[in-house]
């Protein structure tokens, strides 16, 4: 892993400079793959989450009154040790008074992600039902569907840039990636995926394609930002996901 930062430690947004949230390596113990290169790693920085911008003080009031907010993470290449670096993964709790989970939306602004979703048993977090895989380019958005923890990776030698929108009725849940020390696969620097055998059970990864979806203003190359001004009712999914069972069926199959 390469010590030395390759995003600027603030970012300007809205007329603002706006200060990360900064996740180092340490943070990430519990998930890394190579225990032999992380007893000898440091603590160096990993990648950096601005959270709640907007750029205006009516955008920012629209957010409040939809319960949305809007981030951007900066995840500079490298590795650790053996595989690519990468976020610490995360699930979302459930919708109060449904069985389904709050949901979440990326795009890409600059570099090229791996989206690596999966779905547990919702009786034993160790048994995995689905695996998803989503390359993302410029641009593309990857939908995260209800049920599914997910992780993004840094495949290539640039910096992604990422923005997503969320419900901010909620906190994220780490803890069954630090239990099972990471994701059910690890993808590896040789860009092979490997197995976390700490989960009794997980399929093979499969595949899905970004697309559009010019129902809610999603466009390939179209920044999603700009949905709080124009339509923010298409991100009402966000928040209740309970309704939109096309959207699941549609980005799942």
């Amino acid at each position: 892993m390469n010590d030395e930062k390759a995003v600027p430690p603030s970012l300007k947004f809205g007329g603002n400079e706006q200060e990360p949230d900064v996740r180092h390596l340490t943070d990430m113990a519990d998930v890394i793959y190579d225990k032999e290169w992380l007893s000898t790693a440091g603590n160096p920085e990993l990648y950096y989450m601005y959270r709640d911008l907007s750029l205006s003080r009516n955008d920012y009031r629209l957010m409040k009154e939809r319960a949305l907010r809007y981030d951007i993470t900066a995840i500079p290449p490298g590795t650790l040790g053996k595989e690519y670096v990468k976020t610490a993964g995360h699930y979302h709790p459930r919708v109060p008074g449904t069985e389904i989970s709050y949901t979440e939306i990326y795009e890409v602004l600059e570099g090229s992600a791996h989206y690596f979703l999966q779905k547990a048993d919702p009786e034993e977090d160790e048994r995995i039902t689905d695996v998803v895989l989503i390359r993302c380019g410029p641009g593309d958005k990857a939908v995260i569907p209800p049920d599914y923890g997910h992780v993004t990776i840094n495949p290539t030698n640039k910096t992604i840039k990422m923005c997503n929108w969320v419900s901010r009725n909620f906190s994220s849940i780490y803890e069954p990636y630090r239990k099972l020390k990471g994701a059910a696969y690890y993808e590896m620097e040789d860009g092979n995926f490997i197995p976390n055998h700490n989960y009794k059970e997980v399929p093979e990864i499969r595949e899905i394609k970004t697309t559009n979806y010019g129902e809610l203003g999603l466009i390939k190359g179209r920044e999603m930002y700009g949905l709080i001004r124009e339509k923010p009712e298409y991100l009402e999914y966000l928040n209740r996901p309970q309704d939109y069972d096309w959207l699941w069926k549609k980005i799942l199959e």
